[in-house]
């Protein structure tokens, strides 16, 4: 099923300031589209318009019971919401398994609605796929990363995984949207294990 996002005001910017893609752009032919909440978005989207094979990112709300929620509701913890980032990424360059080892490495999975100083339901560790197979990796990724992190000493991950038709995506407002490339000193709040996780992909990827 498609997942359609929603966008937080009419009248906000429309383009990725770094990728010059549309900020709620549908995927096209051999693109996807993949959620994830790892604590602060400012610096998990950078991560990711960075990576090489992802074709736009956008910063929102998911996983909430409001509609249209503002960035100081998410901050109250009064809708429910993950601060999350969407990502459409162009299959025949960088798959989903890697997407998602990357998402496990930037920040600490172990770490229940938090990362480092940022505490909150709001900056829980959370994954909505978009397809069966996204979503089978997804799982597959998380036991695999669970007994490899088991045996450097640290706790059971806590990371969610979901089936994004089950919720919305709610754009975050727009000096949110590429924040560390407006503001490239920025706070970034990045909790990171350590631990590489394995990549459960094809060869050809």
């Amino acid at each position: 099923m498609l997942h359609l996002s929603q966008s937080q005001s009419p009248d906000d910017s429309s383009t990725h300031v770094v990728l010059g893609t549309p900020l709620e752009m549908e995927p096209g032919e051999n693109q996807e589209v993949i959620y994830f909440a790892a604590g602060c978005f400012w610096g998990v989207e950078k991560v990711f318009w960075e990576t090489p094979g992802v074709v736009s990112t956008a910063t929102g709300y998911m996983g909430g019971h409001k509609t249209h929620p503002t960035y100081s509701e998410v901050c109250e913890k009064t809708t429910g919401h993950a601060e999350t980032v969407r990502i459409v990424y162009d299959t025949t360059l960088i798959s989903a398994a890697r997407l998602i080892a990357l998402f496990f490495e930037i920040h600490d999975p172990t770490q229940k609605n938090r990362q480092g100083n940022d505490i909150g339901s709001q900056y829980r560790s959370a994954i909505w796929t978009t397809s069966p197979a996204q979503y089978a990796t997804a799982l597959d990724t998380r036991e695999a990363y669970q007994n490899h992190i088991q045996s450097h000493g640290f706790g059971p991950i806590t990371t969610t995984i979901e089936d994004a038709s089950t919720t919305v995506f709610w754009q975050a407002e727009s000096y949110h949207q590429g924040y560390l490339w407006k503001n490239p000193h920025g706070y970034q709040c990045h909790t990171r294990t350590g631990v590489a996780c394995p990549i459960l992909d094809t060869p050809e990827v």
